[in-house]
């Protein structure tokens, strides 16, 4: 088992990202404590969050139920236990685009795409996310260039790929955003493998994928 010591410290350093307000440190809280569980990144951060509740995050995070548990390096699951568990479902998956200026690609997204601001942090800022029903996307300040010269459009570099059920959706969504007067990387057409697609290029030259089966 690690050292003691060193599995403190590692607590009080979730502790001091919870009041920094670091969004990485959210997805590993809900993941780790039952009671966080149904809470979104901002609802995380700004609920309260303990040196205890720390502890038992690193005790759950080694395979114990709690910091006492761990204390004792009595596993509360046997093997067989463990081997009964159900597999680790992912819920929710979230690409990350580098911008120049949170509330400009806020400002496209949600005017011209469709989505909803689920939140941004900083003064300014330099962090957010978007989301249109199910389908979520990190926003993150960049100020320099991501990508040499045009090696992004030229190699059709994605930075997200969403997807919807049916042909009826993919094709209705091309129209809504074409009436949008989007900027299209790639117009709606039908691909050999059997999807059909299009290519949204947003203001900050991130591609977006959107994709649904061809029929």
């Amino acid at each position: 088992m690690p050292n003691l010591e060193n599995l403190k410290k590692q607590a009080k350093q979730y502790l001091r990202w919870h009041r920094e307000g670091y969004f990485p440190v959210a997805a590993e809280i809900r993941s780790a404590l039952p009671r966080f569980r149904e809470l979104d990144d901002r609802e995380i951060l700004t609920a309260a969050f303990k040196l205890a509740d720390a502890q038992e995050l690193v005790a759950r995070q080694m395979g114990f139920d709690g910091w006492q548990a761990l204390r004792s390096g009595a596993l509360t699951m046997t093997i067989p236990a463990r081997q009964e568990q159900a597999r680790p479902v992912l819920q929710s998956t979230a690409a990350q685009l580098f911008v120049a200026d949170i509330k400009a690609s806020c400002d496209f997204f949600t005017e011209k795409l469709g989505f909803a601001v689920d939140f941004t942090y900083g003064d300014p800022p330099f962090y957010g996310q978007v989301r249109r029903d199910n389908a979520l996307l990190a926003l993150r300040l960049v100020c320099e260039p991501v990508f040499v010269g045009d090696v992004r459009e030229r190699e059709h570099l994605l930075s997200a790929a969403l997807t919807v059920a049916t042909t009826d959706e993919i094709k209705r969504l091309f129209l809504e955003f074409q009436a949008a007067g989007i900027r299209f990387h790639q117009t709606l057409r039908t691909e050999p493998w059997g999807a059909r697609n299009f290519i949204v290029l947003d203001p900050d030259g991130n591609l977006i994928l959107f994709a649904g089966p061809a029929d």
